[in-house]
């Protein structure tokens, strides 16, 4: 999502890295990088690099832009070298996923989907605002029972003791006006009405409408660039985008306005929402093949739900 867009952008000479996974090298990543257009594809990840492309070394040419996301210790990084160093597209790491859900909601699938994104890592918050103290109650039963059968739950598990969130309000205002205070990257709207959102709320990375999508989607398949802000930067910043320059060729100087104009001020968010039942589902098998290939079961999870739902599907662990 950064290298296909940073191409179509007009950069002449694109560097990726990707870190292994389990200590093998994840082939699938790496030829979606090569088929984006990647000119350099390193296995690293990281810190290390993060700073071996801004600084440079003996094997890696020096950057002037780095962009998407990463954990914490990623996004730290990226802070600091920012300015001096290199230039970088926004605060984008840890993962975050917010639910806003009224008492029609399906728990199973609330917590299935909180659990798709606690996966990331143990710094994911996933928090849950709902109107409904019978929604919020089974949520947290139904994350306890689907922690003890799926893959990664050693992750997602973490996040949720330490980072995991029910807040039951009195009603959808509030819990409109709740969700904007967090700002979080991710806010998925599981309501009767969840068009409703884009008018009662304006702090987020992307929105994500009705049960028909979740946020998997927008990780795999639903088409949407993924690189978000997180830690609150919704409030002041929208998702990622470049404007045509050749912003990551470390041979260019870096075409950025800095001086104050209207655009300082002004946000560009997306939004998701799939109103059919079976293209859902058939985004649901695709999410799960994406998913799988990179490890991610809770992600797939969120996919097999769709499928199962609209498509008939049906699978082992539900």
């Amino acid at each position: 999502m950064t290298i296909l867009t940073a191409k179509v952008a007009g950069c002449p000479h694109v560097t990726a890295c990707t870190p292994p996974i389990a200590g093998k090298i994840p082939v699938n990543t790496v030829a979606a990088m090569h088929l984006a257009g990647a000119d350099e594809i390193y296995i690293l990840g990281g810190v290390q690099a993060v700073a071996a492309m801004a600084i440079g070394t003996p094997t890696m040419k020096k950057v002037n832009f780095i962009a998407g996301p990463g954990n914490a210790f990623v996004a730290e990084t990226k802070r600091q070298l920012f300015g001096e160093e290199i230039g970088i597209d926004l605060p984008a790491g840890p993962t975050e996923i917010l639910i806003v859900a009224d008492e029609h909601a399906d728990p199973f699938t609330v917590a299935t989907d909180l659990l798709s994104q606690a996966e990331h890592g143990p710094d994911s918050p996933a928090v849950l605002i709902t109107n409904s103290k019978t929604v919020g109650e089974q949520t947290i039963k139904e994350v306890e029972r689907l922690l003890k059968i799926l893959p990664t739950a050693d992750i997602a598990g973490v996040s949720w003791a330490r980072l995991g969130e029910v807040n039951v309000v009195k009603d959808l205002d509030e819990a409109y006006k709740l969700a904007d205070k967090y700002a979080y990257e991710h806010v998925q709207i599981l309501t009767q009405n969840p068009r409703e959102a884009l008018t009662k709320m304006s702090n987020y990375g992307a929105l994500f409408l009705g049960e028909k999508t979740c946020v998997s989607y927008g990780d795999k398949c639903i088409g949407t660039n993924h690189v978000l802000p997180t830690r609150g930067a919704a409030r002041y910043t929208g998702g990622c985008k470049y404007p045509k320059t050749q912003l990551l060729e470390s041979r260019c100087k870096t075409r950025l306005i800095s001086a104050v104009w209207v655009g300082k001020f002004l946000r560009t968010v997306t939004y998701q929402e799939v109103t059919d039942p079976k293209e859902s589902g058939k985004l649901g098998r695709l999410c799960g093949r994406a998913a799988r290939a990179e490890n991610f079961e809770g992600h797939a999870r969120s996919g097999d739900v769709r499928a199962q739902k609209y498509l008939g599907d049906s699978f082992e662990w539900i």
